[in-house]
């Protein structure tokens, strides 16, 4: 009898990243800016500038994503390749520029913005067949770094690294990271905007996309009068990331796409801190992690930006709509290329979109087969009377008895609440209709949507603090948990506490500047 041999798919081996073969479509395809000089200054009728990273004193991997590296082939860096991703070394294949783009800032025109801290080296193509940016944010000064050094600080970095892979794993379609590489360098940074600057360790992050374009690029174009440039950058996007859409049709999966992310983000308690215009990604997938930071009392107006601390703009509630505001500045922009009539249509598929998918992630959050706007919004207004965690009260919630008095239905909730004497009325009467409309079997359902860990500030703080005294072993831990967000993980309970006390206030660990 012959034996039946069954095929099994080889995965192909990692290769160092100074083996790798590099593309490099963005700097074939589009206008480069004629000018080759690397000091700050207004760009014309150009997607980029061609400019290569500054090297640095002592570059050092402090982290890597093995799982973001195995998707795109690589292996763990050697040596010489630490030295690529530090800024010291460009490889042959690599054509490095920095993106031109411009942007509304806090609701008014900026002007010319760009890259000034981010450098792209090359596209490698993925193990998937996907082309993805290899791009070094903090490689040192480009053209549009205006009165800045180019570089960012190991906090920055550092968040960043951390923040991108923990959205990937939560299911959150995002910019990604590769690695994190120790520069040698002092950073000078007021980290609060008060006067008094420092030295910080300084660090860069290997950032990875399919495209790191965004709303403002196709903004300086339009808002210059460059229209043919506009067109090609329009076109180049659609050929490699939108292929057969037509402009309007591309222009309304971009709102379709963005609505998305925003439910996203609002089912997590995710609040990005800084949604302006050229931080908003035209494949509608997170980008620029900055002062962002996670509902922890659930406060609709929390922002964790200091520098919206007034106007409170990029606020926790008011993202969906900034997301549309925004849009509705990249319509502007695309007027010349798309009819009026289309980009409306794409706005109000964009609040359609939104108004539905929320629904529907609110039902699944709460274990309901169907969505129930009225028992939907009283939830929310019953955790705003007194402060609750937004992660662990979706999480805790699954485990709620459908009967019982009202300590035992809040028994399950009580890791939830900051305040242990605070009043839950509101929040007691709405068990009492909730635990009427579910069933006892929804606690796996709840469990893949509600996470149990997410990248809450103070465990970022912890991050820095243990990797600036030479400890990577704190961060090492923490991506492994985060790797596993929807998973129980007992050995891990300690990431999954409300704030505590000590850092209700502590510098980074609530609120946080543009600097971070």
């Amino acid at each position: 009898m012959r034996t039946v041999r069954t095929a099994t798919r080889r995965q192909p081996a990692l290769v160092d990243l100074a083996q790798a073969r590099f593309e490099n479509t963005f700097v074939r395809d589009l206008p480069a800016d004629p000018v080759r000089i690397n000091i700050p200054r207004p760009v014309s009728n150009a997607a980029y500038t061609r400019v290569e990273p500054t090297p640095v004193a002592a570059p050092k991997l402090l982290a890597w994503s093995d799982a973001l590296g195995e998707f795109l082939g690589l292996s763990r860096p050697s040596a010489t390749s630490v030295e690529v991703l530090g800024g010291n070394r460009v490889l042959a294949g690599m054509e490095p520029y920095a993106a031109r783009y411009g942007g509304h800032q806090f609701g008014h025109w900026a002007g010319q913005l760009g890259d000034g801290r981010a450098i792209t080296l090359a596209e490698i193509i993925a193990t998937d067949g996907s082309r993805q940016d290899l791009q070094l944010k903090g490689a040192g000064k480009t053209p549009y770094s205006r009165t800045a050094d180019g570089r960012a600080v190991l906090r920055s970095s550092l968040r960043e690294f951390a923040c991108s892979e923990a959205m990937f794993h939560l299911g959150v379609p995002t910019t990604r990271a590769l690695c994190l590489i120790g520069t040698g360098d002092p950073v000078v940074r007021d980290m609060f905007y008060d006067g008094h600057p420092a030295p910080e360790p300084g660090a860069i992050v290997c950032r990875v996309a399919p495209t790191f374009v965004r709303l403002g690029n196709f903004q300086i174009l339009t808002a210059n009068g460059e229209i043919d440039a506009l067109k090609r950058l329009a076109d180049y996007v659609i050929r490699e990331h939108f292929a057969g859409f037509s402009y309007a049709a591309w222009y309304q999966e971009v709102c379709r796409r963005t609505a998305l992310l925003m439910v996203d983000w609002m089912r997590l308690g995710f609040v990005h801190g800084v949604m302006n215009t050229d931080n908003l990604s035209i494949l509608g997938v997170t980008i620029d992690y900055g002062p962002y930071g996670w509902l922890e009392g659930y406060d609709p107006m929390w922002t964790p930006n200091t520098t919206d601390a007034q106007g409170r703009r990029y606020c926790y509630g008011n993202q969906p709509g900034i997301a549309q505001w925004n849009l509705a500045r990249l319509a502007e922009a695309l007027l010349p290329i798309i009819e009026r009539e289309k980009l409306e249509e794409g706005l109000n598929l964009y609040a359609d979109t939104f108004n539905d998918a929320w629904r529907s992630a609110l039902a699944q959050k709460l274990g309901l087969e169907s969505p129930d706007e009225e028992l939907a919004a009283e939830v929310l207004d019953a955790l705003a009377e007194s402060e609750t965690d937004f992660t662990l009260f979706f999480r805790k919630l699954a485990h709620v008895p459908l009967a019982g008095s009202d300590n035992e239905l809040l028994a399950p909730l009580r890791p939830a609440f900051y305040a242990v004497d605070a009043p839950h009325e509101k929040l007691v009467a709405w068990l009492l209709r909730y635990v009427k409309r579910v069933a006892a079997d929804r606690a796996a359902r709840m469990d893949r949507v509600n996470p149990k860990y997410v990248f809450r500030n103070y465990l970022a703080q912890q991050a820095i603090d243990a990797m600036a005294a030479g400890d990577a072993s704190a961060l090492d831990r923490l991506m492994r948990v985060l790797a596993r967000p929807y998973d129980e993980q007992p050995e891990s309970e300690e990431f999954a506490a409300r704030r505590p006390e000590w850092a209700r206030h502590k510098a980074g660990c609530s609120a946080l500047s543009c600097s971070s």
